[in-house]
């Protein structure tokens, strides 16, 4: 197996549907080297069924795991460890995939690859781009791409300080190699700076790509219901502080979960 895509799940029954049936629009063909595992994480809706009706005869690639510890790190060891893929998507159950991302990651990986073998050059060990929020107002997402902007700086800050890097959450791929070189997903994070720690420490065994070309649709929810501006500064401390710190300055968060799911949407 290639490609495992990893879709954590806590009361996910609004959103879950559309995010599969994402991944399986663009892995058509592609059968034979991609899996998708959907962990339900301690779920009390509707999530286990509906991830269980997209296992099939014809489908065999879809399998879903339990995980009843609770946590977003815990989730996504579980599918890790379930996983048989020598690389591993982590894609939120409220997000989809743009035109044409599963062709972009297996490309990127593979350029990286055929380079490094040529120039022995650090090898590419996680990818990752934006989300693009299609439920915001234009003027919502002005915002947030100045917020992506001065992430990018800090980001790009690495190649001064030597330290850290940055992913987004939910829109991800690592090499399994390098996840299992760093003993995988650290479980004590909670919520806030889980996306950090992994880049963090992936930095110090290859290279970490974040690219504007790798985007992700995903729901606004979290944004809307705590506030832009609160958002911003609480992911942009937790991005410091585990960076420097190693570890979250913020050890708690809220869960969001909208009882009705708008089918029409904006990409």
């Amino acid at each position: 197996m290639l490609l495992s895509f990893v879709v954590p799940a806590y009361n996910e029954e609004a959103y879950l549907g559309a995010c599969l049936e994402s991944i399986l629009d663009q892995t058509r063909g592609l059968e034979h080297i991609t899996e998708i595992i959907v962990v339900n994480n301690a779920s009390t809706d509707r999530t286990r069924e509906i991830a269980l009706s997209y296992i099939s005869n014809d489908r065999p690639r879809v399998r879903v795991v339990d995980e009843l510890r609770k946590g977003l790190p815990y989730a996504r060891q579980a599918g890790f460890l379930a996983s048989t893929g020598s690389l591993i998507a982590n894609v939120d159950a409220d997000s989809r995939l743009t035109l044409g991302w599963v062709e972009q990651v297996l490309i990127t990986f593979h350029d990286h690859e055929a380079r490094n073998n040529k120039n022995e050059a650090r090898p590419l060990v996680s990818l990752s781009g934006p989300l693009v929020y299609y439920d915001l107002t234009p003027r919502q997402s002005r915002l947030v791409n100045v917020f992506y902007g001065i992430a990018w700086l800090t980001y790009a800050t690495k190649y001064i300080l030597r330290v850290g890097s940055m992913v987004q959450g939910g829109n991800f791929v690592l090499s399994r190699a390098a996840l299992e070189a760093i003993g995988g997903y650290d479980t004590s994070i909670t919520f806030y700076g889980e996306d950090t720690d992994i880049a963090r420490r992936l930095h110090a065994v290859g290279k970490v790509l974040f690219t504007f070309d790798l985007k992700m649709l995903s729901s606004a929810r979290r944004l809307k219901h705590e506030g832009m501006l609160t958002i911003a500064f609480r992911y942009g401390l937790n991005y410091f502080w585990t960076t420097f710190f190693k570890r979250p300055f913020t050890r708690e968060h809220i869960d969001i979960r909208e009882p009705e799911f708008n089918q029409q949407f904006e990409a």
